[in-house]
Parts: structure tokens; sequence; C-alpha cells
């Protein structure tokens, strides 16, 4: 079962192109149980960071966004671990639950932490690697949305329509784990009251022990495992920080949902889509703009932004190759999910398309195979 999710039916690579900019890759309108989705993906760093991937079946959709730091590592592995699991304990428990999605967390950060172990001889900074992951789920017309870090997942909402006009709220339904918020702060430093530097401010920003802005993640291993220090397996890391307790967390914020008729669509998005525009501005563009390629149009609006903020054209951003993108925006993935009936309705939408599908953004803008990744990346049943 869980090779359904490790050889993708679809590669996805015929919506390749970015209509002008070789950095971006989508994949414009496909269908899932309760509607069309659309994924777009545009690389800024030397090697892709973010991931993105939708799975569809008749009875369940799965989205996952994957916004790696520190190296590609975190994200990839999530990309091969996350999902098999989620559909392992959904099939063990009977169904979607916030303790299956729990566990599914929980198993790919034990997965992940035991590549470290296996890998930091020969790959030391491995155990700096991380990533953020939110993750949405929607089954019997119950939604799901459990995150670790700064992705965000936003629903647009239905309150009022006439015949000239829809007005749609955008209502966000995931939490930033970001201790630029002060909230999350707070709660970082509750946690740590004998450390007046848990969290401090450098380099223009909030920072966890000056290093790191978001609280939970995948990986981070170092920042986990206060053992490492004296662990010689991790004698080749370099400088670890010395902890008294772990400083971050692979807890997953999860919210459960039903799904209502004003529940028009929702946008999942790594921060790199939220730097550029308010969560109003994404829904707005959303409510207003053709359906196909809509993922690909939020992408090239956060972009035009980005570009507007350095003072130079779209058209010039463009043709800024990957690394040095870096400075104008960071990688960016969107998925955008539109509700338009019901998972259980009978009109046999998915007669003419395979009963399960699983599309999955490129490894890298320019990698053409999405096996190339080497076999420690894959499931450990």
């Amino acid at each position: 079962m869980l090779e359904t999710f490790m050889r993708p039916l679809e590669r996805c690579f015929g919506g390749g192109g970015g209509g002008g900019d070789g950095l971006l890759w989508h994949m414009d309108l496909k269908p899932h149980a309760s509607g069309d989705y659309s994924i777009a993906v545009v690389q800024a760093n030397s090697l892709l960071e973010d991931q993105g991937q939708v799975f569809t079946s008749p009875s369940a959709t799965y989205v996952g966004v994957y916004d790696g730091h520190g190296g590609p590592e975190a994200s990839r592995f999530i990309t091969h671990h996350l999902f098999p699991f989620l559909q392992k304990f959904a099939t063990e428990q009977g169904g979607l639950s916030a303790e299956v999605i729990k566990r599914a967390f929980d198993a790919t950060e034990e997965q992940f932490l035991h590549l470290v172990k296996q890998s930091c001889a020969a790959r030391p900074q491995i155990a700096s690697v991380g990533s953020c992951c939110l993750v949405g789920a929607i089954a019997n017309d119950v939604l799901y949305v459990a995150n670790l870090g700064d992705s965000r997942a936003v629903l647009g909402r239905r309150v009022s329509e006439n015949r000239k006009s829809i007005q749609v709220v955008a209502e966000r339904l995931s939490v930033d784990h970001n201790v630029g918020d002060e909230e999350v702060r707070k709660e970082v430093e509750a946690l740590h009251p004998d450390d007046s530097h848990i969290v401090v401010y450098t380099r223009g920003v909030w920072r966890i022990k000056g290093i790191i802005q978001v609280s939970r993640s995948i990986g981070d291993v170092y920042l986990k495992k206060p053992e490492l220090s004296r662990d010689p397996l991790f004698r080749h890391f370099g400088s670890l920080i010395p902890l008294k307790r772990p400083v971050m967390t692979a807890e997953p914020s999860i919210l459960i949902r039903k799904l209502k008729p004003d529940d028009l669509f929702l946008i999942f998005a790594s921060d790199g889509l939220w730097e550029q525009l308010s969560d109003e501005a994404a829904v707005e563009i959303v409510l207003k703009s053709p359906r196909v390629g809509i993922a690909k149009r939020l992408v090239r609006a956060a972009l035009q932004e980005a570009a507007k903020k350095s003072e130079m054209k779209y058209e010039e951003l463009k043709r800024i190759e990957k690394g040095a993108r870096r400075y104008l925006h960071d990688d960016i993935t969107v998925v955008v999910i539109y509700l338009d009936h019901p998972l259980d309705s009978s009109d046999g939408r998915f007669k003419n398309h395979p009963v399960v599908d699983f599309t999955s953004a490129p490894v890298d803008i320019f990698s053409p195979n999405l096996d190339e990744m080497d076999d420690s990346f894959r499931v450990v049943t």
C-alpha cells in the first residue's frame, strides 16, 4: 500500500516552464474528490528547499507543503515519509483523526533522527537541517490542518453574495510558530525560565538562541537533543550549542473543521508567499481569477511584490539565477484547493480519473528525475 506514495502516478513535468521564468514550475489544474486543485513552486535557493505534494483518492485528499532550512534533506525526506505514515495509521485506526496525524508527524521525526544518526559521520551538517511542515487532509467533509513552523493555511470563506459580487473573508487556519510573533516568543521563554537568552534579537529578527526563527519543525536535531554534544557520533559536527533541554519541538498544532457550503477554497503555502502577500490579498486574487493556473498566479503576484521592493521590474527579477535569487525572495510553494461539493457526492467525478493520484513538485526545478534521491530517504517500514 505504501508503494502508492513512493511511485508517483503523475510526474507532473508537463506543466513545467513558467512563461519565461525558468525557476517556476506549475501544475495548472487537476481534480480531487471535492473540486479542483493547482500547485506551483518557484526556486530561489541554489538547491530547492521547498517541497510540495498532493495525494487524491475518492475518499480523501492530502496536501503537504514542506519548507526546508539548512539544506533540502529534511523537506525531501518528509515528502517520502509523511503521507505513507498518514495512510498507514489512518487504515489501522479506521480513519483520520488528530491522533493519527500526530502519530504520523512523530514517526516522520523519529525516522529522520534515525537517518541523522546513520549519516552524521559522513554528513555532519545534516544535524542542523530541518523543515517546516504544513499538512491539510480532507475526509468525510472534515478538514484537518496540522503544522510545524511558519508555512500557512488560509481559507476563503463566503460571507455574503448578491447579483454583482461575492464577499469572501480570509480565515487563517494554522499557527505561525515563529518567534517573531510575540505570543510564540513568550511561549518559548516560558518553557526556559532559567535561560534569559533563549530568544534574542539578531540580524533584524528574533531568533531562538540567535539561530533560528521557527520554534517547531521536523529535524533540527542539534537543537532538540542536548545529549548530542556528548555523543561521539557527532564529534565531526563542530561546535554544538550546549543545551539544558530541547529548544525546539516537533509537536504539531492541529485544527479540525467541518467543511461548510460557504467554505470556497483553501490556500496552503510556504512563508515565501506570505512574506510578500497578506492573507486577504491572496484570497482576493483567488476569488477574482480564473481557476486554471491559480497557484502560478499567486506565485507571480508574490514575485512582483518582491521585485517592487527591490526597485526592479518583474522581467528583470526573472532573469536572476537561483542562489542569487535568494537575496530577493525565498523559495515559494503554493497549493490552492477548491471546495465545490461534499466528498460523499455520487456525481461520478472520478469516473474518468485514476482512483488514486499523486502529484509531487520537482525535487529541484532543474532536476528531471524525482527518483534521484539516495536510498536513505526511502520509507522505513
